[in-house]
C-alpha cells in the first residue's frame, strides 16, 4: 500500500554506514590492494566511528557470557564485510587470527589487544596489552601482524568495536590457539544474528522531501 507524504523529514540514521560502505565499495571496485585497503580504510572507519549515533540497537546488545558479532554489511563478492563486536563487562576472545586484512575502531569503551606471533617453539607475546581507546583504529593481517585476544578494557561497562575484514569474516575459516602449547585448532565465528540493517530504504526522507519541494 502507498504510504502519504508527510512534511517532517526523518533524520537519515543510517546515513554514516551507508557512505562507509560505498567507499569501501569504491576501493574494490578500483582493485584496491590490502596496503590500500589499510591506509584508506583506516580513515573510512575513523569517519565511522567518530559519532555512534548511527548504530542501532539491535546491533548494541550484550550476551550474559559472550561477545556478539553482528554482521552490518558484505560486499556481494564478499571482497569486505562489517561488523558491530559488542563485549559485555570483562568479556574477551580467546586468541585468535584472522587470515585476511582487517580493521578495528572502537564506537564505544575501550578495549585491550594483546598480539602474539608464532615461533618454532609456539606462541609469543608482543609485550604488553595495548588498550585501544574510543576513537582508535587498529590493523590486523598476515602481513602486519594477525594473532591476538582482545578484552572489554572495562569490567562494569559494554564496550562496542566496529570492523571491517577483507572477507566474509563470519564464514571464514580460521583458527585459535593454546597459548600453552601454541596448538591451533580450526574455528568459524559465524554471526549473533540473521538480520542486517536496511541500508537502503529511504523512502520516508524522500516523500518528505518531494512535499517540501511541492510546497516551496
Amino acid at each position: 500500500m502507498a504510504q502519504a507524504l508527510t512534511d517532517t523529514v526523518p533524520v537519515d540514521q543510517l546515513q554514516p554506514l551507508r557512505e562507509a560502505v560505498q567507499a569501501l565499495t569504491r576501493l574494490a571496485d578500483g582493485q584496491a590492494s590490502e596496503a590500500v585497503f589499510l591506509t584508506k580504510g583506516k580513515e573510512i572507519l575513523a569517519q565511522l566511528i567518530s559519532q555512534d549515533d548511527w548504530l542501532e540497537e539491535d546491533f548494541r546488545k550484550t550476551h550474559p557470557e559472550y561477545y556478539q558479532q553482528y554482521l552490518l554489511y558484505c560486499d556481494p563478492y564478499e571482497r569486505f564485510s562489517l561488523q558491530s563486536f559488542v563485549w559485555g563487562p570483562g568479556q574477551s576472545t580467546p586468541v585468535h587470527d584472522h587470515t585476511v586484512w582487517g580493521l578495528v575502531g572502537v564506537l564505544q569503551g575501550a578495549e585491550s589487544c594483546m598480539r602474539y606471533r608464532q615461533t618454532v617453539g609456539g606462541l609469543v607475546s608482543e609485550g604488553p596489552a595495548v588498550i585501544l581507546e574510543r576513537g582508535s583504529v587498529d590493523a590486523v593481517s598476515p602481513t602486519v601482524g594477525d594473532i591476538h585476544k582482545v578484552s572489554n578494557a572495562f569490567s562494569d561497562r559494554t564496550s562496542i568495536s566496529i570492523h571491517i575484514y577483507g572477507a566474509n569474516i563470519g564464514n571464514t575459516r580460521r583458527h585459535v590457539f593454546d597459548t600453552n602449547t601454541g596448538a591451533q585448532k580450526d574455528f568459524v565465528s559465524g554471526y549473533s544474528s540473521n538480520r542486517l540493517p536496511n541500508l537502503w530504504d529511504q523512502a520516508a526522507r524522500i516523500r518528505a522531501q518531494v512535499l517540501q519541494r511541492s510546497a516551496a
